[in-house]
């Protein structure tokens, strides 16, 4: 990240301005699509969650997938995150279709390429503040000195200073939810996919949390898709689509 940006929680929320700046200029900036969903039909035994859906994610765009439950707008994120294979329809990241790949291949575009923030964060709770930080970087094969170096970078401008040795048992919703948020921008992903981020968090650190993740990936110019139903939280993106019974509407032409 920019070290000019200092990241304690109250300079962060001041940043709104240069955030809007930020958004306006990425949108101009993006290029062609980086993800695709085609026709996709996804069933859990009985229950339908997908009956045809499409989307179209645009490179370097923040996208905001609302719904509400059980509508199919995580089954969605998880099918272009090539967690969950399609019963039908088709998967496409860049130039290669991923719902065709080997397990092992889709496994190393997540850790390599993907960043993933869900909503209760998923630290592991045996290491670290900064191991967790560093855990992509470390099952990537980088040498453990060199990972920690570089998860510890994180943490002052996510005003997360002097908590890089705190167990998870010891880290507030909020700060958990950041250091998930650094261990999911760590490896300078292309595509960021966050599932309800903000979910079990109050609202002053929901939107920290929001601001913080529009800063650094526009800084990064990672492609980021966030799943929610909360208004506030699909106001930080530069579009919005909504799933309704297995189905993505929109009145935006990347929707077909």
């Amino acid at each position: 990240m920019d070290r000019h940006h200092r990241g304690a929680p109250d300079r962060a929320r001041g940043c709104g301005a240069a955030m809007s700046m930020a958004r306006t200029s990425s949108v101009a900036e993006k290029g062609g699509a980086i993800s695709e969903a085609r026709n996709l039909v996804v069933s859990f035994g009985e229950t339908p969650a997908l009956r045809g859906a499409n989307l179209v994610v645009q490179r370097g765009e923040m996208l905001a997938v609302m719904g509400p439950s059980g509508s199919g707008k995580s089954t969605l994120l998880y099918c272009l995150a090539g967690i969950v294979t399609p019963d039908a329809g088709e998967v496409h990241f860049e130039s290669q279709r991923l719902d065709t790949l080997r397990e092992k291949a889709r496994s190393e575009l997540r850790r390599d390429r993907f960043g993933f923030v869900f909503q209760f964060g998923q630290l592991v709770p045996e290491l670290t503040a900064e191991e967790n930080v560093a855990l992509p970087l470390l099952l990537g094969g980088t040498h453990r000195a060199q990972a920690l170096g570089m998860a510890r970078e994180w943490f002052e401008p996510l005003g997360l200073e002097g908590l890089e040795q705190h167990c998870t048992g010891e880290l507030s919703g909020g700060q958990s939810q950041r250091v998930a948020l650094a261990r999911a921008l760590v490896t300078h992903p292309d595509l960021l996919f966050a599932d309800e981020p903000t979910g079990s968090l109050d609202s002053l650190n929901g939107e920290l949390v929001m601001e913080l993740l529009v800063r650094a990936a526009r800084e990064q110019g990672t492609t980021v898709v966030v799943v929610t139903h909360e208004a506030r939280v699909a106001a930080y993106a530069d579009r919005q689509v909504m799933v309704r019974d297995g189905l993505v509407t929109s009145s935006d032409p990347a929707i077909r």
